[in-house]
This record gives C-alpha cells, sequence and structure tokens, in this order.
C-alpha cells in the first residue's frame, strides 16, 4: 500500500481537551458556598446575641453592686434593688404584663420567673411594700443575693 492509497495517513493523533479552568464552579461549589456562608452568619448572629446578653448582664450587675456600696440606708438600698429589678423585667418581659404590677401580685410574678418563692417568703418579701415605709429592715446581703440570683436566671434564659 502506498502512503497516497491509505486513508488513514491523513488523520492527526487524538487531542485531549484543555483542563477545565477553576472559574466558573460546578454548582455543587455554589451550593456549598451558599451552605458555608449561611453557617457563617448564624455562627455570627448566635455569638452576637450571646455577647450582647453577656454585656447586658455585666451591666446590670455593675449596677447593683454600685446600688449595694452607694445606698445610704436599707430603704435607700430596697428601692434601687425594686427599681433595678423592675427594668431588667421590663426588658424581658412585655409591658403590658409587668408595668401594672405591684404589692403581691409583684412578688408572685418574680417568683414565677425564678425567685423560686423566695420573694414572697424570704427576703425579697421586702420589696412588696419597702420602698413605700418610711422605714425599714432588711438583710442587705440576703437581699442583693436574691436580686442577684434572679437577674442572672433572667438573662441566661433569654
Amino acid at each position: 500500500m502506498t502512503p497516497q492509497s491509505d486513508p488513514l495517513a491523513g488523520l492527526r493523533d487524538i487531542h485531549l481537551p484543555p483542563p477545565p479552568g477553576w472559574w466558573p464552579p460546578a454548582p455543587g461549589w455554589w451550593v456549598l458556598a451558599v451552605l458555608l456562608a449561611l453557617a457563617l452568619g448564624w455562627i455570627g448572629w448566635r455569638a452576637f446575641r450571646a455577647w450582647h446578653r453577656r454585656r447586658r448582664l455585666r451591666r446590670v450587675l455593675v449596677r447593683l453592686d454600685a446600688l449595694a456600696r452607694s445606698a445610704p440606708d436599707d430603704c435607700a438600698l430596697v428601692t434601687g434593688v425594686a427599681e433595678l429589678l423592675r427594668r431588667v423585667a421590663l426588658g424581658r418581659y412585655p409591658r403590658e404584663q409587668v408595668a401594672g404590677l405591684s404589692g403581691e401580685a409583684w412578688l408572685r410574678f418574680l417568683d414565677d420567673h425564678g425567685g423560686g418563692g423566695r420573694f414572697r417568703e424570704g427576703p425579697g418579701r421586702v420589696l412588696a411594700d419597702g420602698p413605700y415605709r418610711p422605714g425599714c429592715e432588711v438583710d442587705r446581703q440576703a437581699l442583693l443575693r436574691l436580686a442577684r440570683d434572679w437577674i442572672v436566671r433572667q438573662e441566661k434564659a433569654s
């Protein structure tokens, strides 16, 4: 057979296609990128909320400590603790649920939301009428400990 009569002599060798480029990525990589972005966003949002809660808790506890140091007498301490607990409750629960409470209803609310009976039966009892009495005596340390426990429970529950 002569080279002119060979029909396959004019064919060229097999050429492989060029390797695929890195851009644009395959659809699976796009899905993975979106899922990763969503996961990072969710983690960031949760971290921000936790940081914000810790910051708010620190600020409230600093105010409670300052109140414990600066209250000139027991009545001023009771009034300050009552106000601080009210502020925390208003920040945590709907205004309609908290704002109108006073006396026994307020103590019941505090006990139902983390007080464990220590407001109606324990050192927190003074909060029902202590801020309104001309003279009051209270176990300062027990009241401050109770207020601190209640505040920490509220912030951890949110």
